[in-house]
């Protein structure tokens, strides 16, 4: 393995070879990683690829089948003695921030790979290029900018498979009960809507989700509100404004959430982890942008449509931006562009996707 040659890391690695992928937060990063893995995985199936990932997020790779191992990140010290347990030869992060560069010096992996020019550089000993330098423009997908990692050690350019989530059998009888708990009979066909987001900006008012829902129902498509733990600023705005057009599910654990989405027909909602979820369901999705660029987080290889303030980005490192104006804001958003951009979606050639839950047998 030569440091100062890295475009032959992975193929060089004898069959067998354990490697390590640093993703620690959060839930749309985390589906965006499975692309990387996937393309990897096809190239190379001997390779052994463990992911360390903190435990309220590993949802994400279960029953991926190309993810051989997960490392559960916890108290640093502990971590880091597990990641030297391994003695992984190459080690990607791909996340950047302090707590996952101080784990990547900590494996002892030989090959420490990240991005040039992010926090704690001289920790890394390859350091990849950024976006403008690799691919000669700034504005790239997320799943671009990840996989110029592996790219730069080894891997093949070629197509990128799209982002996958595995519902789990249990999950899967868990919301099928959750949904007859409200009403909604297996099999129903139906809407996951999501009207939360990290930030106020990201959030297109309630009273607007629920106009979408009322809409949804002439459709005959209910409605299955996503109201997390974290959407405490919302709750009872969503409780109130859709007390009468949706069902709202509350505090349904990653697991259960995989499989409610992926038993959809639509999803429609802000961006957020759950609309990468969509696209690594194949559920077509309506996703509605505000200080957030499209070009860089659209749901990756799967039918979508962005409906957004019209925003122009200052490029930043990786696959941030900032904001620079906004024509409108996203409280501007009308609910006819939304059921517009549904109605496209709803009407598209049906594909091979039930339009809803059924309940699982033993024999699947």
């Amino acid at each position: 393995m030569k440091l100062n040659d890295p475009s032959g890391f992975l193929s060089d690695l004898p069959s067998g070879s354990k490697i390590l992928i640093v993703r620690l937060r959060s839930l749309g990063d985390l589906v965006l990683e499975t692309p990387v893995i996937a393309a990897l995985h096809d190239w190379r199936p001997d390779l052994r690829i463990t992911i360390l990932v903190e435990p309220r997020f590993a949802a994400v790779f279960e029953g991926n089948p190309a993810v051989s191992d997960l490392i559960l990140s916890r108290k640093f010290l502990e971590t880091a003695r597990e990641l030297r347990r391994h003695r992984f030869p190459v080690v990607f992060n791909q996340h950047g921030g302090p707590r996952s560069a101080l784990l990547t010096a900590a494996s002892g992996a030989r090959a420490r790979v990240g991005w040039n020019g992010f926090q704690f550089s001289p920790l890394y000993n390859v350091l990849v290029p950024d976006a403008k330098e690799f691919y000669g423009t700034p504005i790239v997908h997320a799943v671009e900018h990840r996989i110029s990692q592996f790219y730069w050690t080894g891997l093949p350019r070629g197509p990128i498979p799209r982002a996958r989530v595995f519902p789990q059998p249990d999950a899967i009888a868990s919301v099928v009960s959750a949904l007859e708990r409200k009403g909604i009979a297996a099999g129903t066909p139906y809407a996951v809507l999501q009207p939360g987001a990290r930030l106020p900006k990201m959030r297109w008012p309630a009273a607007k989700f629920a106009e979408i829902a009322r809409w949804l129902r002439g459709e005959r498509i209910v409605s299955a509100v996503n109201l997390a733990g974290g959407d405490a600023e919302i709750a009872a705005d969503v409780r109130y404004e859709m007390r009468d057009s949706a069902v709202i599910l509350e505090a349904l654990s990653l697991r259960e959430l995989i499989a409610l989405i992926a038993g959809a027909k639509l999803f429609v909602g802000n961006d957020s982890g759950p609309a990468h979820l969509a696209a690594a369901s194949a559920c077509p999705a309506v996703v509605i942008y505000g200080p957030t660029n499209p070009a860089q987080w659209h749901p990756w290889q799967s039918e979508y449509r962005a409906i957004h303030t019209g925003a122009t980005f200052n490029p930043r490192r990786g696959d941030k931006s900032r904001a620079e104006s906004e024509s409108r804001s996203i409280d501007s958003i009308t609910c006819e562009e939304v059921t517009r951009a549904c109605e496209v979606l709803l009407t598209a050639p049906p594909g091979q996707k039930p339009l809803g839950l059924k309940p699982t047998t033993a024999n699947g």
